[in-house]
């Protein structure tokens, strides 16, 4: 097929398909980084994970099998099945967030055994809590997902 020129139709399209191409792989990026850091703070850190970050796990170990599967195919339609589980992971993180920063008390907790949820010992920078770097992930996952289902739209056959 040759590729068409400046001012073709299909210049535009091809270029729109790269752009939603650019995005689901930069999510899929955050996704995979996301699920490797959090294998390392485990498995190599041998810090184990309280009740609210396997949930957030639950969520975060899908979404590059997903995303992936979608970027090989070149399928925007995955974002249907990887929203939701970053819908539900964001909540999550939230409520550790706000579980840790004080503003839920801890007797609201889910972590009724072993690791508090509330305890967190691992700070980055002196203020970046491994809560804090799965909302950031999951907010930043959220907002590209709506992005490509955005530019999606405007493909042909999407």
């Amino acid at each position: 097929m040759l590729h068409p020129l400046p001012g073709d139709p299909g210049a535009t399209d091809q270029t729109a398909a790269a752009r939603v191409w650019s995005l689901l792989f930069l999510c899929w990026v955050l996704a995979s980084a996301s699920t490797l850091g959090s294998l390392f703070f485990s498995m190599v850190m041998g810090r184990e994970p309280c009740v609210l970050c396997w949930y957030q796990r639950i969520f975060m170990f899908p979404l590059p099998l997903i995303l992936g599967m979608g970027l090989l195919r070149f399928d925007p339609r995955c974002v249907r099945y990887a929203l939701p589980l970053a819908i539900a992971g964001t909540g999550f993180a939230l409520y550790h967030c706000l579980l840790y920063m004080g503003v839920i008390p801890e007797r609201m907790t889910a972590c009724t055994q072993g690791v508090s949820c509330a305890d967190v010992d691992v700070e980055l920078a002196g203020f970046v809590t491994i809560p804090l770097l799965s909302l950031a992930a999951f907010v930043a996952i959220v907002g590209l997902l709506v992005a490509i289902h955005r530019k999606s739209r405007a493909l042909p056959d999407a």
